[in-house]
């Protein structure tokens, strides 16, 4: 799942550093896609830090049921073949884009129906203390902190997310993702195609997106109790 969708599981909690710790793992395989780290098997004794960690878990866990339900699978492969066409000619792996456009899409539908709201994400994240976000990097291994701090302040800045509430901002941004792996993903006739066929696809899950959400959430409180 993408930011906001993490977001939503804990839109109503009230400390940053858990909120932060939901969406690390994606900021640090934005910022730099070879960083690897587990702070999920760690403990430290700054109770900030280790609401990090926490975080950080409950992110692995809602990927664990994503990608592992029934609507990631037939959505993300029905999609994938929708985009086929629409990418004739590109290095980019279909399997790879599907993947990615649902989960795009589910941000923008989770902002566009006003289930999220994309201000308080931000909130939480500029609350959040960057010396401890550093200590919790280097005690989870990296050792040099400054590519991701350098990503990071420019997530925040740009607020890239609020872009999110335009359908037609979903094919750039799934070309951004695609322009980590490949120079030049798509050209601006297939991004015009993608267009259309997410704008479609969002009208076709509109009703029932969801689903998916209340069936990871059922699946939290079952673990937790």
């Amino acid at each position: 799942m993408n930011f906001l969708s993490h977001y939503y599981f804990d839109r109503d909690t009230t400390n940053c550093y858990h909120i932060l710790g939901t969406v690390l793992p994606d900021l640090l395989k934005n910022a730099d896609k070879s960083i690897i780290v587990h702070p999920e098997k760690l403990y430290h004794q700054n109770p900030e830090i280790n609401t990090i960690i926490t975080g950080w878990k409950k992110h692995l866990e809602v990927d664990r049921y994503f990608h592992s339900s029934e609507f990631f699978i037939t959505r993300s492969h029905h999609l994938k073949n929708l985009l086929i066409p629409a990418i004739e000619g590109s290095p980019v792996k279909p399997f790879f884009l599907g993947h990615i456009a649902l989960e795009l899409l589910l941000d923008n539908l989770l902002l566009t129906t006003g289930k999220v709201m994309v201000s308080d994400f931000y909130d939480h994240l500029n609350s959040c203390d960057n010396t401890i976000t550093d200590e919790f990097l280097i005690f989870s291994g990296l050792r040099d902190t400054t590519v991701f701090f350098k990503f990071y302040e420019k997530f925040k800045s740009s607020r890239y997310l609020e872009t999110y509430n335009d359908p037609q901002q979903i094919a750039y941004a799934l070309k951004r993702v695609c322009m980590r792996v490949w120079n030049d993903p798509f050209t601006t006739e297939q991004e015009g195609k993608m267009n259309w066929v997410l704008s479609a696809y969002r009208d076709e899950i509109f009703n029932d997106f969801m689903l998916i959400f209340d069936e990871i959430q059922n699946k939290l409180e079952i673990g937790s109790s």
